[in-house]
């Protein structure tokens, strides 16, 4: 009874700190008599000025530091983001608060979310802002080891997993946030957030229970940690094998004896590691494999054979608990840095324990699925919020699983777009009119982002267009013939796509006439159309809004169109024309 009352003590007391409007402080070094603060409890906060984009709403921060616990059960402190939209919440009931859990941002502590957000340069702030356009509270933790002198616990999941819980009894706790503890409250997390969203649901039964968990988000999973690895190992995401052995040394420094293993290029590569953020490392270390760093040429697979090494590894694995809270799992189908049987897997583990489960499968690699699920987990946790029940989800589903596209691992960095929607249309300056692309458009491409190469094609099927040519009404059936795409594409260590290339395509009026007649025509461009393609923006942009390029272009003179030529070229020809084409990512589908 003593301790219950201890326990409930240390949990009442910083929220009736935040009641009477004080900040909760840290214990000071003279107390040490003072019990260490329940995790959760809030011990610093400050108003924080955060660089959202534009087209953010917006909102009062508040940068806080609070008490967790790391893998061991060890106290730890943690700081984080606590993001309220200034609009007033009219909803009925308390304000919701979604718990973001960040994906990987780098060993650096300038790589830190909190530091990123304030600099305007966080990679995923196109997700925390969709949260916050429907007005629902955001924290986002840092997790551990961003601390002067420490080194992040990267991937260490159990206290990935307490930090995230604990952002959201710590948020709750902020002077004037207006948070009531009694609101509904959301995971979500992609990659390495995905892994921290996974932990947070399995422990919240016994660690914060406290918490009204209506749903938890868990996208890009490693739910299998040595089958990770060996994904990882020697390609694209060599990068992340790298800081995760980082990480988990910093963890777990009695089970993985990092000096013992490493050469003195491993010990190079950790220092550099340690001084850069997530798209500087990608790029760095690329295609890297491990025994090129550790002593006497150790391999993976022989690392992962050591006792302790294993255990660590295999205490990272998810699905071994039921997760109460609904949840709702995704992963890209040509996911290039995270294995998607592993993740199909997982939501087996999770449905075989009662879990409710919706999964989904998207049509691209690790980054874009990032972005592209945003509309849908806001769908789903409205659905959550709203009380609406998800009972089974998906674990009753009996279509064959998918098999991954990704593409081949250990050499360039290509990210495919594998016909993506095509919209958009042109405007003919000469006649006034727009024409829409129809529907069965289609933009194919491979985006190469090692040798800086874009090559692709567009897929556009033959429509009728009502016109007006000289005054009069005529319908056309015009193609547009692909003649290539190509150009150059980069992403930046901020994390910035650019792209500049060209799509040529020659337009054909394959007939035309009027109330059903149709005079067959082998009308077409002298020469194919040049439209330019030019983008700079952030990587989110591969998300649902998919990228968009505009302009004007020329067309030139017609050829081979019989007696309608002259009023046809004098319609169709000349500069000024624009146009505007979007791309967009196929939907998902569900497993």
């Amino acid at each position: 009874m003593k301790s219950l009352v201890r326990k409930l003590t240390a949990r009442a007391l910083p929220l009736a700190l935040a009641a009477a409007g004080i900040a909760a402080l840290p214990a000071t070094a003279g107390a040490a008599a003072v019990a260490a603060p329940a995790h959760g409890t809030l011990l610093t906060s400050a108003p924080a000025a955060v660089k959202l984009g534009t087209g953010a709403p917006a909102v009062n921060a508040w940068h806080i530091s609070y008490a967790s616990t790391d893998s061991r059960g060890g106290a730890n402190t943690v700081t984080g983001t606590v993001l309220v939209p200034a609009t007033a919440w009219s909803g009925g009931s308390a304000r919701p608060l979604v718990a973001y859990a960040p994906g990987t941002h780098g060993l650096a502590s300038r790589c830190a979310p909190s530091a990123q957000l304030a600099a305007g340069t966080d990679y995923e702030t196109a997700n925390i802002v969709a949260l916050l356009k429907k007005n629902w509270a955001v924290v986002v933790t840092d997790y551990a080891g961003y601390g002067a002198g420490q080194t992040p616990t990267y991937l260490a999941g159990r206290s990935q997993g307490q930090a995230v819980l604990d952002s959201a009894l710590a948020a709750f706790q902020v002077p004037g946030s207006g948070l009531s503890g009694s609101a509904m409250t959301a995971v979500w997390g992609y990659s390495q957030g995905g892994q921290s969203a996974g932990w947070a649901g399995q422990l919240e039964p016994s660690y914060a229970s406290s918490l009204n968990l209506a749903g938890v988000v868990a996208g890009g999973v490693p739910g299998d940690f040595k089958a990770s690895a060996r994904y990882l190992n020697g390609s694209t995401g060599a990068s992340f094998l790298l800081q995760g052995v980082v990480g988990l040394a910093a963890e777990y420094p009695d089970k993985i004896p990092f000096d013992e293993l490493v050469n003195d290029a491993g010990r190079a590569a950790v220092a550099d590691a340690k001084d850069k953020c997530v798209f500087e490392t990608l790029f760095d270390y690329i295609n890297d494999d491990i025994k090129q760093y550790t002593a006497d040429g150790r391999t993976l697979d022989e690392l992962m054979a050591i006792g302790s090494v294993g255990e660590v590894l295999g205490e990272q694995d998810l699905g071994g608990a039921k997760i109460q809270a609904p949840v709702y799992q995704y992963h890209g189908q040509a996911d290039e840095i995270l294995p998607l049987d592993q993740a199909i897997s997982l939501k087996k583990r999770y449905c075989s324990r009662g879990t409710a489960v919706k999964f989904d499968v998207y049509p691209s690699e690790h980054i874009a699925t990032q972005f592209q699920a945003a509309p849908n987990v806001t769908k789903w946790l409205t659905d959550r919020f709203d009380g609406k029940p998800q009972l089974v989800g998906d674990c009753l589903n009996i279509l064959p699983p998918p098999r991954s596209t990704a593409n081949p691992g250990g050499g360039d960095f290509v990210v495919s777009l594998d016909k993506w929607l095509l919209k958009g249309g042109l405007q003919l300056k000469t006649l006034g009119e727009t024409v829409l692309m129809p529907e069965g458009s289609t933009f194919t491409a491979d985006t190469d982002l090692t040798a800086r190469r874009l090559d692709g094609s567009l897929a556009v099927p033959t429509f009728l267009e009502h016109l007006r040519v000289i005054g009069l009404p005529v319908q056309a059936r015009i193609g547009l013939k692909s003649e290539g795409t190509s150009g150059t594409v980069s992403l930046d260590d901020a994390g910035r796509l650019a792209i500049h290339g060209k799509a040529l395509a020659t337009v054909e009026i394959v007939s035309a006439g009027e109330l059903g007649v149709h005079i067959p025509l082998g009308c077409r461009t002298a020469e194919p159309v040049e439209f330019a393609l030019d983008f700079e923006g952030p990587v989110a942009a591969l998300g649902s809004g998919g990228l968009t390029f505009s302009g004007t272009t020329a067309f030139p003179s017609l050829t081979d169109c019989g007696l309608f030529g002259p009023a046809l070229s004098l319609a169709f020809s000349g500069p000024g024309n624009g146009y505007t084409f979007t791309v967009v990512p196929p939907a998902p589908k569900s497993y």
